[in-house]
């Protein structure tokens, strides 16, 4: 399993809220009790609000969720495009400063965390191409407000989506579906898709595939 896979999976496995052990998650993702450790490390120091210590257990306080309509998602996918851009610059000072103004804006965003994350995130981001999927935010944003579904790729694999709820985890971005093509929910993320479009006509809440049913079985887990 690649590394940002895995660290991908232990977000999920501690979105729920619960205290999880680290050898619980150890097992769950078939990784060392060491890699785990070091895993833990390297999502709280880029900005994923993770609570918790060795021999005690981990849990994610708190991802930000935006309703379609929020225009501070908007402001979000802007600022963090163009810090994207900038923190790559070759310009010390502009690369610095872009560090810094990531930092002061994580640090205001509203999630339950006790600390900022460290100034040196760009560096030590494990999802680093997470720029990427901005392009696709305002697609995704668009579908959910409007009810529509969402054929797209992943993988070379074509799949049609009713789109749910966009989630944010530390400047990555995760999308709740029900997927048609799998008959499952699914939490993508958005800068693993190829390619999207929204497909015509409407969709409605069914039972057994709406957001209210994907959250009881997270609580129910």
């Amino acid at each position: 399993m690649r590394r940002a896979d895995r660290l991908m999976q232990i977000i999920q496995l501690l979105r729920d809220g619960d205290l999880h052990r680290a050898s619980d998650i150890a097992a769950a993702t078939g990784a060392s009790l060491r890699t785990i450790y070091r895993d833990m490390e390297t999502l709280a120091a880029s900005g994923v609000p993770i609570e918790g210590a060795r021999g005690v257990g981990y849990r994610v306080t708190a991802a930000i969720t935006l309703p379609p309509l929020n225009l501070t998602m908007t402001e979000v996918e802007a600022l963090h495009l163009g810090l994207s851009a900038v923190g790559q610059s070759e310009d010390t000072d502009l690369a610095t400063a872009a560090q810094s103004l990531s930092a002061k804006i994580d640090a205001v965003m509203p999630e339950d965390r006790t600390r900022a994350p460290a100034t040196t995130n760009f560096a030590i981001y494990p999802f680093a191409d997470a720029a990427r999927g901005f392009q696709h935010l305002p697609t995704i944003r668009q579908a959910i407000r409007t009810r529509q579904k969402l054929q797209l790729s992943r993988d070379g694999k074509n799949r049609t989506v009713r789109p749910l709820q966009l989630d944010y985890w530390g400047r990555l971005w995760t999308c709740v579906v029900w997927c048609e093509t799998t008959r499952a929910f699914d939490e993508l993320r958005v800068d693993q898709i190829e390619s999207l479009r929204i497909l015509p006509g409407l969709f409605v809440d069914e039972k057994g595939k709406s957001l209210r049913d994907f959250n009881h079985l997270k609580t129910a887990r």
